[in-house]
């Protein structure tokens, strides 16, 4: 090995430290997931106090909720372009930012609609966090070990999921209630949303710290520069050929000139259909309204409004323990597997809970409660519902994301299916308060239904990418050309 190929002082970094410095790169650059998480649930302790501090409707309510998920949809599609412009660097910044001064807006909304305005300012910052992470984590990460790294980026949903929930819990409980006054008079829910800017904070300072993607620097022509970086995070044997692979799908990108999203039978490309159909496949099967209204939840079972906040910090912890389990099984099992299991799983769960809920007794105010043992056992498949999500489509989805597209469309592609993802998310989260006055039944069946469709889906149209690079795991899904008939006909096809 040459003392140039070599990175930092001459001497060739162990196989241990190159894996160590690849994850604490990734780790930092999941925190984008950390906010994704904490801004979709801090919500969910603050839903009843915003209800009735505004007087909102239930519809009204349902909408306060989810318009964060609005500017996500149009941060995540704005991403893909301002990653490919100014880098992935830049674009977690902004990201950044624009959660960081959401925060401060939500917290001092003066009404629903200031309220809504600034959830939306801060749904730019988590879409655009949501496709910057993944695409370049899997951008930067080795192939053997690139499923467990880009399931950080679930794993950091997971932990902000929990930080929000336990956060909602303490500040309700210190203030005796979130529509109580806590700090210099400002009522506990709006403390929920200022929270916010503290994980904003720590995404940007760890963000100035990370270098630049070295397939993101290969397409801008500093090959030399994507070197130095891979050699900082990949086994010295192995940067020549990622170089070589990352120049070589530029070589084709520039044969095909610009990259398009579109040209498909359906408008846009095969390949993008299908990150958009498992985007929606991750949200249709409802994994939000846990998270959302699960406090809201638990008191229509029987529980009090402390209890309820509790029974969403273990769910979450829950969600947190699996989601490493899918993380340390993702390079050993591989993808496909893992999947069709979670999908069976959530059907098997959420069909539990729709049977539960015919069980279900509406009084006099209107108030829904569940008799046992049916409370119980809408609890328990609750649960197991979040451990076959979190332990399959959760951190999976994002996996394949990262990896299915071909380079020359990775941030947009990304971020298309990201804005899909948040579209559906929007329309499960939205529509969730006017279905379950409707019929909670129908709800939970209609869910179990979108995840027995998944298993469908995966089983026709995922292939295997576990062990592959991504130049190499981006051909499993390109339709072959069929075999001409000339090896039946001989000589006809050439007539």
């Amino acid at each position: 090995m040459s003392q140039s190929s070599r990175p930092g002082t001459g001497a060739a970094p162990t196989s241990k430290q190159l894996t160590a410095r690849v994850i604490g790169i990734s780790v930092s650059a999941a925190v984008g997931g950390f906010l994704f998480g904490f801004d979709s649930s801090v919500v969910n302790g603050a839903v009843d106090a915003m209800q009735d501090h505004f007087q909102l409707s239930e519809g009204l309510i349902g909408f306060a909720v989810a318009s964060a998920l609005l500017g996500c949809a149009l941060g995540a599609y704005l991403a893909g372009r301002i990653a490919d412009s100014r880098g992935r660097i830049f674009t977690m910044l902004l990201g950044a930012g624009l959660f960081f001064v959401s925060s401060f807006g939500a917290g001092f909304a003066f009404s629903p609609w200031d309220l809504i305005l600034w959830r939306i300012v801060g749904g730019l910052g988590i879409g655009i966090a949501s496709v910057v992470a993944p695409a370049y984590i899997a951008e930067i990460a080795p192939s053997a070990i690139r499923g467990r790294l880009a399931s950080l980026q679930q794993l950091a949903i997971t932990l902000g999921i929990f930080a929000a929930l336990l956060s909602d819990s303490v500040l309700a409980g210190v203030a005796g209630g979130a529509s109580n006054p806590l700090w210099f008079g400002v009522e506990a829910w709006r403390w929920m949303f200022i929270a916010c800017a503290i994980p904003a904070v720590v995404y940007g300072l760890l963000a100035m710290r990370l270098p630049e993607s070295p397939r993101f620097l290969v397409r801008k022509g500093k090959a030399d520069e994507a070197r130095r970086i891979f050699a900082t995070v990949w086994p010295q044997e192995e940067v020549d050929r990622a170089v070589k692979l990352a120049e070589q799908a530029v070589k084709d990108d520039e044969q095909q000139r610009k990259a398009s999203l579109w040209g498909g039978k359906f408008g846009l490309l095969p390949i993008v259909w299908i990150g958009v159909i498992l985007s929606i496949f991750q949200q249709f099967v409802g994994i939000n309204v846990i998270f959302y209204y699960s406090t809201t939840l638990w008191k229509a079972v029987g529980f009090q409004e402390s209890d309820s906040l509790l029974i969403s910090v273990i769910t979450s912890v829950t969600n947190v323990a699996v989601t490493i389990v899918a993380i340390l099984l993702v390079d050993r099992i591989g993808r496909r597997p893992i999947l069709l299991a979670g999908s069976i799983g959530m059907t098997v769960s959420l069909g539990a809970m729709a049977i539960a809920f015919t069980q279900s007794v509406t009084d006099s105010a209107g108030e829904v409660s569940l008799p046992q043992p049916w409370g119980t056992i809408a609890l328990i498949a609750a649960n197991v519902f979040v451990v076959a999500f979190g332990a399959s489509w959760g951190p999976l989805v994002w996996v394949l994301l990262g990896e299915i597209f071909p380079n020359r469309l990775r941030a947009k592609a990304l971020g298309v299916a990201a804005m899909a993802q948040w579209i559906a998310n929007f329309l499960i989260t939205v529509s969730f308060p006017g279905l379950a006055a409707f019929s909670l039944p129908v709800t939970y069946g209609m869910y179990a239904f979108f995840a027995l469709l998944s298993f469908v889906f995966v089983l026709a149209k995922i292939p295997e990418t576990n062990g592959l690079t991504l130049e190499e795991a981006e051909t499993l899904f390109v339709k072959k050309p069929k075999k001409a008939k000339a090896s039946k006909s001989g000589t006809t096809a050439g007539a």
